[in-house]
């Protein structure tokens, strides 16, 4: 039996995971806005994409080792590693005197945050008591939303006022602060000697291979060198082996269920890490927008996230809730669609702010409700294995969204101007587009289970 923690253990325990989810948030969010000026001062324009999407491939990596790990030997080593990595990566990143140092400390970054979030919910279940719980994870939910919502204009003020080397260099401070909270609560963690490693070996590799061909795509699409393609293409034969060993059956063919909820979810996620990435980019270096009317654009998009998801949780009715799965998508394909005119002449930037506060509205609207319709459609005894699919469809989207347009871009800006920037923001348009027929036929299952 379980026996929780006393209570003062248990109230530093919340107070230092809600700090230490807040700034991982912050920095998922605060480079967005600060990338622009970072490529400007480090000339480093060709590693944009990289710089942006490797956390993302680092994450996915990490996220199946920090579950496996706390299975094996308990959430002890697994904590301890990500609150060295973390920290380390933004350090790196924030005295970095090139784009490629940058890049490689958001790596490690993405790692050691990946594998911080699943210790701190087992911590939660060895710690907590039962009744107390969902309250923890609603603050947890609240740490993750908050950030959002002002994070990318606080960033934009710290750049445009101070330097956005402060972005990382302040956060890695906090985070030191935050580690010494955690030393007492580690001393109540019994260790594990071990078990279940045949059954999560292969999910490791799985996803190991995974990454590491995810972030081959993205190099060879910034380089575009003669041996970027023998090595793209590479990349995508060993995912093509390794991803159906992490997804359900089916997803890369929207079957109806779970398999295309979750492949909605990495659409989703593809579509908005796309724009959300070179949106500000287009603001700053070739409109001429500060850092901080930049972030202010981003802050909107997450603003309307909020609503939406606010909205999509006031829906209960059967019909409303599998209307949600593709009307959200819509709604994201339609604001993509609107933002891109910001990089037509004669359209005026002016319209990315509606339009992107519609795309986040649209995928708040339907985050949430995937998650709930695919644990729906799945036994409880499953529950954790689909958790994990829809995280990994989250991180795997969103790299392989931003590798595939940052190779586009890539190819175009030097001679194509805006027009560069166009064609990134039209493919996640269609990207989006995609995702409304992933939703519409994850609901239509829902339907038949429904009557």
């Amino acid at each position: 039996m379980r026996t929780a923690g006393p209570p003062d253990l248990v109230r530093l325990l919340l107070v230092a995971s809600v700090a230490l989810i807040t700034i991982v948030a912050f920095e998922n969010l605060a480079a967005s806005a600060a990338l622009p000026a970072v490529s400007a001062d480090l000339d480093g324009l060709r590693l944009y994409p990289v710089a942006a999407g490797a956390p993302l491939a680092a994450q996915l990596v990490a996220t199946a080792l920090a579950g496996a790990w706390a299975d094996s030997r308990g959430p002890r080593p697994v904590l301890l590693l990500g609150l060295v990595l973390f920290p380390l990566g933004l350090v790196v990143a924030g005295t970095a005197p090139t784009m490629g140092v940058l890049a490689v400390g958001r790596a490690v970054q993405g790692l050691g945050g990946g594998l911080l979030i699943v210790p701190l919910y087992v911590l939660v279940g060895a710690l907590v008591p039962a009744e107390r719980q969902p309250g923890f994870f609603a603050w947890f939910s609240a740490a993750w939303v908050v950030p959002a919502l002002g994070g990318p204009a606080i960033t934009g003020l710290v750049v445009d006022h101070a330097s956005w080397r402060w972005v990382f260099l302040g956060a890695a401070v906090l985070v030191a602060a935050v580690v010494v909270c955690f030393l007492p609560l580690l001393r109540q963690l019994p260790r594990r000697d071990g078990g279940r490693k045949a059954a999560t070996r292969g999910l490791v590799l799985a996803a190991a291979f995974t990454g590491v061909s995810v972030a081959v795509l993205q190099v060879a699409g910034s380089a575009q060198e003669g041996w970027s393609v023998p090595a793209g293409t590479g990349a995508l034969a060993v995912l093509a082996v390794a991803v159906p060993r992490l997804l359900p059956r089916g997803t890369a063919r929207l079957v109806r269920g779970v398999p295309a909820a979750v492949a909605c979810r990495a659409l989703l996620n593809a579509s908005f890490l796309t724009v959300h990435t070179f949106l500000p980019l287009l603001l700053v270096r070739e409109l001429r927008w500060s850092v901080t009317a930049a972030g202010f654009v981003v802050a909107v998009s997450s603003v309307t996230w909020a609503v939406g998801a606010f909205v999509q949780g006031r829906v209960s009715s059967a019909a409303g809730r599998r209307g949600l799965t593709w009307l959200g998508p819509l709604f994201l394909a339609t604001g993509t669609l609107v933002t891109a005119g910001a990089a037509l002449p004669g359209v005026g930037p002016w319209v990315a702010v509606p339009g992107w506060a519609l795309g986040g509205a649209g995928i708040g609207m339907v985050y949430a409700a995937l998650t709930v319709l695919a644990l729906r459609l799945t036994p409880p005894a499953q529950h954790g294995e689909v958790s994990a699919s829809l995280q990994v469809s989250d991180s795997l989207g969103a790299a392989l969204g931003l590798a595939g347009s940052g190779a586009l871009f890539l190819a175009l800006v030097d001679t194509a101007g805006t027009a560069a920037y166009l064609a990134g923001l039209l493919l996640a348009a269609g990207v989006a587009a995609l995702s409304v027929v992933a939703g519409a036929r994850a609901s239509a299952t829902a339907a038949h289970v429904g009557k």
